[in-house]
């Protein structure tokens, strides 16, 4: 029993660590995945689409910093 208790304990930490990960830095991953995507399309030729989502990435990023400075805690 003890075993299963340990194994619980160190998954919940784990757990607890990747959602810490998550919650500090989503914005980041979420433009890293809009930049691929913009990637895509150039590369597929897609030229105006390309262009269109390139500035998703930074869009994300800004609001991201405006929404933390907001914030009181």
């Amino acid at each position: 029993m003890c075993i299963l208790e340990s194994k619980n304990k160190l998954a919940k930490q784990k757990y607890k660590k990747m959602k810490n990960f998550i919650t500090k830095w989503y914005p980041v991953i979420l433009a890293f995945i809009c930049l691929l995507y913009s990637v895509g399309y150039g590369v597929m030729g897609m030229t105006e689409e390309a262009q269109y989502s390139a500035h998703w990435p930074g869009t994300i990023l800004l609001f991201a910093i405006a929404i933390r400075q907001r914030r009181t805690t």
